[in-house]
């Protein structure tokens, strides 16, 4: 099937695969094969998994919108962050001032967004062992 993943800035992929993952608000990890059922759904921030036969891809995608139709799926995101694009010190760094705010005042939706971002690229990049959340 195609695939896009795309970005106000740019298409961060375009190719084919046989599944794509992705994690959408209220529905949890969903996963699209050839010919699934025609789709839209928000996006969580997480990572995007694109499978095909080299292996797979991973991207780092902060909300948007998916959407599957016929043998096509195209991910719709603020941002899209290959693997290889992304600054693991930068993610670090912004991890480090979104958890000393968090310890400020934990309910700040906005470092709470701004941690599970960092989190995202830093599991995308491979620079974490923690599970995928």
């Amino acid at each position: 099937m195609q695939v896009e993943v795309v970005s106000p800035e740019r298409i961060t992929f375009s190719g084919e695969a046989s599944m794509v993952v992705v994690r959408t608000v209220g529905g949890g990890d969903l996963a699209f094969q050839s010919r699934h059922q025609p789709f839209i759904g928000v996006l969580q921030i997480s990572q995007a998994k694109i499978l095909n036969d080299d292996g797979g891809e991973l991207f780092a995608v902060h909300s948007g919108f998916v959407q599957c139709h016929g043998d096509k799926v195209t991910i719709l995101s603020d941002v899209s962050e290959a693997k290889d694009d992304i600054d693991v010190d930068r993610a670090k760094a912004a991890l480090g001032r979104a958890e000393d705010a968090l310890r400020a005042d934990d309910a700040d939706e906005i470092m709470v967004a701004a941690k599970r971002r960092a989190e995202t690229r830093l599991r995308v990049a491979g620079a974490t062992t923690e599970a995928a959340v």
